[in-house]
């Protein structure tokens, strides 16, 4: 038997059935397509609000304020009790605007809300995106620095700002994340490179969001800001081994003396008539390099290099500045002073003395120039804020306590007619 077309009875209304409906108590007009009826736009925008809140729940109220004369008459046709016109909110239960729908159109509040879009499901949400941010950290505290403080203050960052929630939202793969740090630091590898040997991909490291991930943990590794524009990007990236660009990674030198194909030409003859010179990465691996001294000094601030120059000239000896956080050209050149006193100093600010400890760390002929709490404190009356989180001076515990104390930072520039008085002392020895 076939059925004809009053027999049909559709699975779910869909926009146009709603808007076809013949008129309803609680209606309030001809052919109301309910969706945008004025007096049920904002209840069932409400309904829709306080259904995804709660995962579908129908026990609950929703209230509109300032109501309308079309949503008052709405409500009475719904509750069948009279709303004065004076009322300023009217609450309605969603189980009676549920039973009004299904006497009078034949369906639920969540099929006529599903008709523009489907609801969510808040809680349910809520409860994956924990369980997924907790695969994350899983990943994540299966690390290799794993048990070092920054980390764990990078991932504490991570959740407290939402990241690792939108990490697991836009499902982007933690673990890329994570296979880099575990392979840094590098030895002053190519990023490409590097980038293709871990992740199998050159350029991943040149894209959001992993590459901004991977930064701000490496500034937490480094205990500094994240970068804010390509000059600190290049200098954070160096800090841990990879070299974005071998022609931005420069060193700037005074009178190094040096052998060893065209650079080591070059670097020799700047040396003897005293003129500061600038060498990149590229030209400093153009062929094996030796530097020809005993001793060098290096400082942070190109203006105590320029003093130098202007005040010595060729009789200052070997002097290297690194301009901040020291680059992989400087350590570069560093390196091929094989055997030398490399006498370094830094800012008196936190960062400056991490620096200074990384050198020593890393140079076994490394020692402080002028980075003792004696050297400090004359500056520290009138130095700047000390900002950021305080780090150990071992080679003189007396210098951290100090700046502690004080609150201060000295830079360079206010040694300057000291450190000068040093390379003068020097240079004549």
């Amino acid at each position: 038997m076939t059925s004809g077309p009053d027999d049909r009875r559709p699975d779910r209304p869909d926009r146009q059935a709603l808007t076809e409906q013949p008129d309803q108590p609680g209606d309030h007009g001809g052919s109301t397509n309910l969706v945008e009826h004025p007096g049920w736009r904002r209840l069932l925008t409400a309904a829709r609000r306080s259904l995804e809140r709660t995962g579908g729940r129908l026990d609950t109220a929703v209230t509109l304020a300032a109501p309308t004369d079309d949503e008052r008459r709405v409500i009475i046709g719904i509750t069948g009790t009279h709303r004065s016109a004076a009322a300023a909110r009217l609450s309605i239960r969603l189980t009676e605007v549920d039973e009004h729908l299904r006497a009078a159109h034949r369906v639920g509040l969540a099929d006529v809300l599903t008709t523009t879009a489907p609801l969510r499901n808040r809680p349910a949400e809520l409860k994956r995106e924990a369980v997924a941010r907790d695969a994350v950290l899983a990943v994540a505290n299966g690390g290799r620095h794993a048990g070092a403080a920054w980390y764990a203050e990078w991932l504490d960052g991570l959740r407290r700002d939402g990241t690792l929630t939108r990490v697991v939202r836009t499902g982007m793969p933690f673990g890329d994340v994570v296979r880099v740090l575990d392979a840094l630091p590098a030895a002053d590898e190519p990023m490409p490179v590097f980038a293709d040997r871990v992740l199998d991909d050159t350029k991943a490291l040149t894209e959001d969001p992993l590459r901004g991930l991977v930064l701000r943990a490496v500034a937490a590794w480094q205990q500094t800001a994240p970068p804010l524009d390509s000059e600190q990007e290049r200098a954070l990236w160096e800090s841990v081994g990879l070299v974005p660009d071998d022609l931005a990674s420069q060193v700037l030198a005074l009178n190094v003396p040096a052998t060893g194909g065209l650079v080591g030409r070059w670097l020799t003859e700047a040396a003897r008539a005293g003129v500061p010179m600038r060498v990149t990465l590229h030209q400093l691996r153009l062929a094996p390099l030796t530097v020809t001294c005993d001793e060098v000094y290096v400082c942070e601030n190109p203006a105590v290099l320029r003093a130098a120059t202007a005040a010595l000239g060729d009789q200052a000896p070997p002097l290297i500045c690194t301009e901040g956080v020291p680059s992989v050209a400087v350590h570069t050149l560093l390196r091929a002073a094989r055997g030398a006193v490399i006498r370094w100093r830094n800012d008196f600010d936190w960062t400056g003395v991490r620096l200074t400890a990384a050198a020593l760390q890393r140079y076994p002929g490394a020692v402080p120039w002028r980075m003792t709490g004696a050297d400090y404190l004359p500056g520290a009356g009138t130095g700047t804020a000390l900002l950021g989180t305080p780090a150990r001076t071992p080679w003189d515990e007396s210098l951290g306590e100090l700046m502690q104390r004080t609150g201060r930072a000295v830079m360079e520039e206010r040694l300057v007619d000291r450190l000068v008085a040093d390379l003068r002392t020097a240079g004549a020895n």
